[in-house]
């Protein structure tokens, strides 16, 4: 039973770093990386579409993404929306390709992003904590059932928040690499 809310925990946890990945990988680095665009949507015959899914996004050079649509006619959509996105970027096109130039990252904006990348971080030691509050929660339950002695419940209270411990631990080493890939100029 306690092994059960321990896995249960952990599968949580894992969610929550898996979103902290994908929240940094929006943040703007320097350099073209073609998960930038992924929550772009398109308007594709009338209904909103990733832009993944229309079109193909590759990095030219470091600082140079391109977008290539399979259909020619997506092409003003497409623009339209990464001009409308908050991202800041300034497509070109030339014939059915669309090159997204990386404008340079001042100092203050790199400051900016990593003030951002700090938020998603304790967004994510918050969900990881909330796991580890329910679970407890969860045991102290068990005990209150008498389905558990406390020995087990202070047992699987130490388990869990070596769990969390080590969870919260995986999100301070994403945060420091973010911070690092944001400083680098």
């Amino acid at each position: 039973m306690i092994d059960e809310l321990k896995q249960d925990a952990k599968e949580r946890m894992t969610k929550s770093i898996e979103a902290l990945g994908s929240n940094f990988n929006k943040i703007r680095t320097g350099r073209a990386h073609p998960s930038l665009l992924d929550g772009l949507r398109v308007s594709y015959y009338g209904s909103e579409t990733p832009l993944s899914q229309v079109a193909n996004i590759g990095v030219e050079d470091a600082r140079t993404l391109s977008v290539t649509p399979w259909e020619k006619n997506m092409v003003p959509e497409i623009e339209k929306a990464i001009m409308k996105s908050d991202l800041g970027l300034n497509p070109s096109t030339a014939g059915a390709v669309i090159r997204i130039p990386m404008p340079p990252l001042t100092e203050e904006t790199r400051k900016g992003y990593i003030k951002q990348a700090r938020q998603e971080a304790e967004s994510a030691r918050i969900s990881i904590r909330n796991a580890r509050r329910d679970v407890l929660s969860d045991v102290k339950e068990l005990l209150k059932e008498k389905e558990i002695s406390e020995d087990e419940e202070r047992r699987a209270q130490d388990d869990i928040q070596k769990i969390t411990d080590q969870f919260i631990a995986e999100v301070d080493k994403a945060l420091a690499a973010k911070e690092t890939d944001l400083m680098e100029i």
